[in-house]
């Protein structure tokens, strides 16, 4: 039986996980809705002009994209080790659940994409843009709903987000890199190296490891690799402390626990705000209303919406009908549809393989109205299901979370 300072333990952190997303989500809400607002308004000339300023070697949108993206997907590899190692992904009764609804949501999505866009090679690069969810949308979302809806909901849905995040990094790693210079990526493996050795020694000092990330991220930029890579890399060398007696992270000197605290707030409330104000801004001038039939458009919109609808709930309702697993806790089918939709918010993800899958403007125009759609249809839809079959007095204890039959 877990003692009450783990209890605590499990409770602060996937309280401050959970706050931190939803918060940050709310706040991506309204940087998204002011960049699309700016496009469209006198100063959307200044507002293109500033994104394109070279400062350096690269506009300031890609030292917004590729640098401090590189944080966000530091965070993401972060919690992707945590919950392995030391959370709800730490053992496979808690992993079938979230994983097997992460993978159908990832699957559908791209069936959908390839069957309106089938016929066209050129867009055929893009069928991964709807297989993203945004977990800090998506959570900004359920958070409006306060404690009418079972915890178990808020933890269901970052896991899958966190599964689905590791399934795009993949995606990324190995469909949207350019054409490798090997002098720096041999030079960046040693990097690597040199990163693990740490680990192995026991380092748990966190400036060895950022300052080795640096140079990383440079290297890696030089290699042709997607700089966000470099992020995941060195998250994965980060040291995750156990408690001595017990199954739990020492929160206090564990240094994965002690970055990832760092890092939560600014990626929250400063990295994706940024990104999304950076490429949220979509102007509509020139967008004639066949866009919005365009099979690109469609295979995206309708990609996030049904796809992940189908796979989310369709791959829940078959664990529970075969007896593989069970609903969250507390919660019902209503509330459960309303969550399979709230992850068809693609937001933060989609853009971000978009912009790596189409190079041309006008493509990533339809991109963005296509996700644009989808979002906000499954998160408006979803967000009814909730209103509709919420409860109203629900207890609210983090340390409650959907059982699974093993």
């Amino acid at each position: 039986m877990s003692s009450p300072r783990s209890v605590h333990q499990i409770r602060s952190t996937l309280r401050q996980f959970l706050d931190n997303e939803a918060a940050g989500g709310v706040v991506l809400m309204v940087a998204a809705v002011i960049a699309v607002i700016t496009a469209n308004s006198p100063f959307a000339d200044r507002y293109f002009s500033l994104l394109d300023l070279y400062i350096g070697p690269i506009s300031l949108q890609h030292w917004i994209n590729d640098a401090l993206m590189s944080l966000f997907f530091l965070l993401v590899g972060l919690e992707i080790k945590r919950e392995m190692l030391d959370g709800q992904l730490s053992s496979w009764s808690r992993r079938i659940l979230p994983g097997a609804a992460a993978a159908g949501g990832m699957l559908f999505p791209a069936l959908v994409y390839l069957y309106f866009n089938w016929n066209d090679p050129a867009a055929l690069s893009g069928w991964a843009i709807p297989t993203a969810t945004d977990i800090a949308f998506a959570l900004g979302v359920l958070s409006l709903f306060g404690n009418s809806l079972p915890v178990s909901l808020k933890i269901f849905l970052a896991t899958l987000a966190i599964v689905d995040d590791l399934g795009a990094v993949i995606v990324i790693a190995l469909l949207y890199t350019a054409e490798l210079n090997y002098l720096p990526l041999a030079a960046a493996g040693i990097v690597i190296g040199n990163l693990i050795i740490f680990n192995r020694m026991g380092l748990t000092a966190l400036w060895p490891y950022l300052s080795l990330g640096g140079l990383l991220l440079v290297l890696v930029f030089a290699s042709g690799v997607h700089p966000t890579m470099a992020g995941i890399m060195l998250a994965l060398t980060i040291p995750l402390k156990l408690a001595p007696g017990t199954s739990e992270a020492a929160r206090d000197t564990s240094p994965l626990h002690k970055l990832e605290h760092y890092l939560q707030k600014p990626v929250a409330f400063l990295v994706l705000p940024l990104f999304g104000f950076a490429n949220a801004g979509l102007s509509f001038a020139g967008i004639s209303l066949s866009v919005f039939s365009d099979p690109l458009t469609m295979g995206v919109a309708i990609g996030l919406f049904f796809g992940k609808l189908i796979g989310v709930l369709g791959t829940v309702g078959a664990l529970v009908k075969l007896r593989l697993a069970n609903l969250p806790t507390r919660a019902n089918w209503g509330q459960m549809t309303g969550v399979a939709l709230l992850c068809g918010i693609g937001f933060t993800m989609s853009l971000f393989i978009g912009l790596l899958a189409f190079n041309d403007p006008s493509i990533q125009s339809r991109v963005k109205v296509g996700i644009l759609l989808g979002s906000v249809a499954s998160g408006v839809i979803g967000s009814i299901f909730l209103a509709v079959f919420r409860r109203e007095t629900v207890p609210l204890d983090a340390a409650t979370s959907y059982q699974q039959k093993s």
